[in-house]
């Protein structure tokens, strides 16, 4: 399920990029952007490149400046995917950091926002922060989900969901391929009581959200075309 597609493009992480700040929410880091005064709340769980990703939180403070108050969690306490680290590869690193542990980490995440006075939450998840997200759609503790070029979601999980979802999908995907997503659209399909919205963005690969490079016009085009797409989920459902 994660292989050499789920790694490609790695970013160079920054703490300080972004125009927000870290602080501690229900035990983790977690960098925050936007007005604490705003009742509306999206969560980005990142990629396994973590929080520090400089695209990544420059995609929270444009989705912030929308009116939200934007939360990305640090999942792995100080410890993202080194691909460089060759006695550590992905199939090891992931043991240390299974989505089903970020799933539970985000409850008391979820409790920290509420105490905030946050009355709707939406998240989003980036491969492998999209399992995360599938599993809290699952259980209605967000009021909207949006997955990008998700990793280990399975047609069960998507028989499962419950919260309204948008499912992002690249045409160059080896972890969610884009008949495993037309497999997700169908099943959504048959579920009108679950609002659902599924696309494949064409010529784009795993990643293409968040991993892209910023001196490649085409490319920051494809990421903009998927971020208003998210955007506009949360704005029609979290509210």
């Amino acid at each position: 399920m994660s292989g050499p597609q789920c790694c490609e493009n790695p970013p160079t992480l920054d703490p300080v990029s972004g125009s927000g700040n870290v602080e501690k929410l229900g035990g983790l880091d977690a960098y925050v952007s936007g007005s604490p005064d705003s009742k509306l709340c999206v969560i980005l769980v990142s990629d396994v490149y973590g929080y520090e990703a400089p695209n990544l939180r420059a995609l929270a403070d444009k989705v912030a400046a929308s009116g939200f108050y934007v939360v990305v969690p640090d999942y792995f306490c100080g410890d993202p995917f080194d691909p460089s680290n060759q006695e550590r590869p992905i199939q090891v690193w992931i043991k240390d950091h299974g989505c089903d542990k970020g799933f539970e980490e985000t409850k008391p995440l979820l409790e920290a926002i509420k105490n905030k006075g946050i009355t709707a939450i939406g998240a989003a998840g980036m491969c492998w922060g999209a399992k995360v997200v599938v599993e809290l759609s699952k259980v209605e503790l967000i009021q909207a989900a949006v997955l990008l070029h998700p990793s280990f979601v399975t047609v069960d999980d998507i028989k499962d969901v419950k919260a309204p979802i948008a499912i992002l999908g690249a045409e160059i995907d080896k972890l969610s391929p884009p008949a495993l997503v037309k497999q997700f659209e169908e099943i959504l399909a048959s579920k009108p009581e679950v609002y659902s919205y599924v696309k494949i963005f064409p010529k784009v690969s795993h990643g293409w959200t968040v991993r892209y490079n910023i001196n490649e016009p085409e490319a920051v085009k494809a990421a903009d075309e998927a971020h208003k797409e998210m955007l506009d989920w949360f704005v029609t459902y979290v509210k």
